[in-house]
């Protein structure tokens, strides 16, 4: 039975005619197709081959940007270490010398104040110093006053005193 279906089948035959117009109908359909559809099938070909291209090109591009902005963030990320490291080293030196000044101006201060000390007890002891002479002047006077008023009780010793002071200093002026 399956002979009888392939052989009684015209289309199935191969007969002369039949491959002629196959093989017209064939080269009609790849004229058609060569003349027509292949350079708009070639054109979006090669329009995606050039597109992947880009898009490769696209992609090293972007990953060379990715790897110089990598090394430029390292670049930035040591500047920035070592600005602040610096940053840290001068604040550390201003520091150093802020207390370095205050400490001198502290010495300074203490040396005045221990100067200005001393300067006081030392005008205080003249002070005192003076004011005990003066003292120990008046009481010399008080107590030669009260000696003399004892001894020259009578006249006539005073009168001798004081011609004799007045001879002593006509001597010494002369």
């Amino acid at each position: 039975m399956k002979n009888l279906v392939l052989t009684s089948n015209p289309l199935l035959e191969p007969s002369l005619g039949l491959i002629i117009w196959m093989t017209v109908i064939f080269l009609a359909l790849f004229f058609l197709l060569k003349k027509f559809a292949w350079p708009s099938v070639l054109s979006i070909l090669k329009e995606r081959e050039e597109a992947i291209e880009n898009a490769l090109t696209a992609a090293e591009k972007a990953r060379e940007e990715i790897k110089n902005l990598n090394a430029d963030n390292e670049k930035l990320l040591r500047e920035a270490r070592i600005q602040s490291e610096e940053i840290l080293r001068s604040a550390d030196e201003m520091r150093k010398q802020t207390i370095g000044k205050a400490q001198n101006e502290a010495q300074k201060e203490y040396e005045r104040i221990i100067e200005n000390a001393r300067l006081a007890i030392e005008n205080e002891k003249k002070a005192a110093i003076v004011e005990l002479q003066n003292e120990v002047a008046k009481l010399s006077i008080d107590i030669a006053e009260k000696i003399l008023r004892e001894e020259l009780k009578n006249k006539q010793q005073y009168d001798a005193l004081i011609e004799k002071s007045i001879k002593e200093v006509n001597l010494h002026n002369s």
